[in-house]
């Protein structure tokens, strides 16, 4: 009990800040549109035949915001899962700023972009919505939309979840933080309750703006995340 009670201080300390500095959505289509150009480009390479292909597709602490080339989720988990025994290759799909109404709309262009069918999508969406209010019921449709895609082309998933603003109140919390374990069930693929675990309200493994993870806490939140990915991958 009292971990959940520090955690959500964290939380709405951290979410407080992030809604001061979110982008508006009228300002998201043309940062996305910048940023998912950039994000395909890391689809080149081939996978090697013993290599797994992980595609993460996300937002900002998917898409390493303000870190180096091999500092942000991606490339530690491709080292964290080649050190494991799983060798991978994980490609950058994360837009920063992105809401899953932005993301569902570049899904199949990300998909059809890779060299082949990847053998694991984490799916990483949800917290820019809450930080600017959207009704729960639209991001449970624009993750089911992306859920229902990823089925249909015969793709496994693996959802990574969030927590809302505490601020936001009980009722809209309960909405929110309902979407992941409930779609989790529906369709049948692992959930990562939090990806923050372990990094929110831990400024030593933040960037300055206390927002974003810097690279420790990124490795933190690898971790914690590799087993579930191997699991996945072997499953």
């Amino acid at each position: 009990m009292k971990r959940n009670i520090i955690l959500y201080v964290a939380a709405a300390l951290l979410f407080q800040s992030l809604a001061a500095c979110s982008p508006g959505a009228d300002s998201a289509p043309a940062q996305s549109e910048a940023q998912q150009n950039a994000g395909a480009s890391t689809a080149a390479a081939t996978p090697a035949v013993d290599e797994k292909l992980v595609l993460a597709f996300g937002d900002s602490l998917y898409a390493g915001y303000q870190l180096g080339p091999k500092e942000g989720l991606a490339p530690q988990l491709e080292q964290a899962l080649d050190a494991s025994g799983t060798p991978a290759q994980v490609v950058n799909a994360g837009v920063s700023g992105d809401t899953s109404a932005a993301a569902r709309q570049r899904l199949a262009f990300t998909l059809d972009g890779l060299p082949r069918k990847p053998d694991l999508v984490l799916v990483g969406l949800g917290g820019n919505d809450m930080l600017r209010g959207v009704d729960p019921v639209q991001t449970r449709a624009n993750l089911t939309a992306i859920l229902d895609e990823l089925q249909r082309r015969e793709i496994p998933a693996m959802l990574t979840g969030m927590l809302a603003a505490p601020n936001l109140g009980p009722d809209y919390r309960a909405a929110f933080e309902s979407i992941y374990p409930d779609l989790a069930r529906r369709y049948d693929v692992p959930l990562y309750p939090f990806i923050l675990e372990g990094v929110l309200g831990q400024n030593a493994l933040m960037l300055p703006d206390r927002i974003h993870p810097n690279p420790q806490g990124v490795q933190v939140m690898v971790q914690g995340l590799t087993p579930a990915v191997k699991a996945a991958l072997a499953g």
